[in-house]
């Protein structure tokens, strides 16, 4: 059973956040599950895989979206290869970094990450826990 049901990200600019997060969603191998520009909202998911999802949109309350202070989602890659190419996708739409690809034994000692943030400045990890090879 997994852990978790969906990721919410909140946006204030859903055009450019979609444009955003459809290159790195792609470059992780997820494929998107829906889109609905009228209320605007949309979302990825593993192919064949119903949960879990990865959201984004406007908040419900219908203020302005805001980054949280020490929140960060981690989107896990397939191998080090991907890690490298969904951070490269993110900074060519508009991401900055918080960290490039890199090992990070700190954590343990397979573990690539890279950090970012997107257009609206929230922050995300996306990381591969396997050896290298592998």
């Amino acid at each position: 059973m997994a852990m978790i049901s969906h990721v919410y990200m909140g946006v204030n600019d859903f055009d450019r956040a979609f444009a955003f997060y459809g290159a790195v969603m792609q470059e992780l191998g997820f494929v998107l599950k829906f889109r609905e520009p009228e209320y605007p909202w949309a979302g990825w998911m593993e192919p064949g895989v119903p949960r879990p999802l990865f959201l984004v949109g406007r908040p419900y309350d219908g203020n302005p979206a805001q980054p949280g202070n020490g929140q960060m989602t981690a989107l896990l890659a397939p191998s080090r290869a991907v890690v490298d190419a969904a951070y490269a996708a993110a900074l060519a739409h508009g991401g900055t970094s918080e960290g490039a690809p890199a090992l990070r034994a700190h954590y343990h000692p397979d573990y690539y990450g890279a950090y970012f943030r997107d257009p609206e400045g929230n922050k995300l990890c996306v990381c591969c826990h396997d050896a290298a090879g592998e």
